[in-house]
């Protein structure tokens, strides 16, 4: 599932094959971008915010985002695409690189200076050089009966974070899904924690929350419903949490240890 780890490495391989170099073609397949043609400009960066992907050339940022199924691959010209060709929804090409979105849930092409329309509510970014956790701990704790879950997984409070990351955050911190933020003892630790975790899985295509890449050794609680804690054996539980019901998100965690 795509989270900030994988949004921040996608960012990275991007501007390793886009940055400084000029764009020879691009195709947008979506109806309102379908007759932007950004050739001969030069992509200047790609980064990541939180769960966003910009790729900024000369006068235009092209804002993707993921959602669930979504992916940039990055491969040589002329080889053969590794998705069915109708999932594209943007291809970009220099001398040497393609980038084909497949899937992507937000694909937008917009003027640069219209960027902050697009990301400018988002909270501080887990991954982002600029990372302000005391404006992260303010946002986070500003509702205090809130579900420490749902401040965590608002990416207006702070940007990165998803569903598996907050799952096996709240069990490592000891702390109930449930649980109002407001009682939460220390926010700024559990954002620090989270921070870190972020940090060390950015690197890796396979995740790890217990320190094992073993397959099916990788997670504490996440999507573990049926299984028991690894600390106390007791059986985990599952459940549903949102705001209103149109939103609700998995909730997994061990009623002994998460309290």
């Amino acid at each position: 599932m795509p989270e900030g780890d994988t949004v921040w490495r996608t960012a990275h391989h991007l501007h390793e094959a886009l940055a400084d170099r000029v764009l020879t073609r691009t195709d947008f397949r979506v109806p309102a971008h379908a007759t932007v043609d950004l050739s001969g400009q030069t992509v200047d960066e790609v980064v990541s915010r939180g769960k966003h992907l910009l790729i900024r050339t000369t006068t235009h940022s092209i804002h993707s985002h993921l959602k669930m199924e979504g992916a940039w691959h990055v491969q040589r010209l002329d080889t053969d695409w590794r998705r069915p060709g109708h999932t594209a929804r943007a291809v970009l090409e220099n001398d040497e690189w393609q980038a084909i979105g497949y899937s992507l849930g937000i694909l937008e092409v917009l003027d640069r200076h219209d960027e902050q329309a697009a990301v400018g509510h988002l909270g501080p970014d887990l991954l982002g050089h600029d990372w302000d956790i005391e404006e992260a701990v303010h946002r986070v704790t500003a509702v205090g009966e809130r579900p420490v879950f749902l401040a965590l997984l608002d990416q207006r409070n702070v940007a990165g974070f998803g569903n598996e990351y907050v799952n096996e955050l709240l069990f490592l911190m000891g702390l109930a899904p449930t649980r109002p933020v407001g009682e939460v003892a220390d926010v700024r630790r559990v954002l620090s924690r989270g921070q870190r975790m972020l940090d060390v899985n950015k690197s890796r295509v396979e995740r790890s929350f217990t320190g094992s890449t073993k397959h099916g050794e990788e997670r504490w609680v996440y999507r573990r419903e049926r299984a028991r804690c690894r600390r106390c054996r007791t059986p985990l539980r599952h459940g549903t949490l949102g705001d209103k019901p149109t939103s609700e998100r998995n909730i997994f965690w061990c009623p002994h240890c998460q309290v």
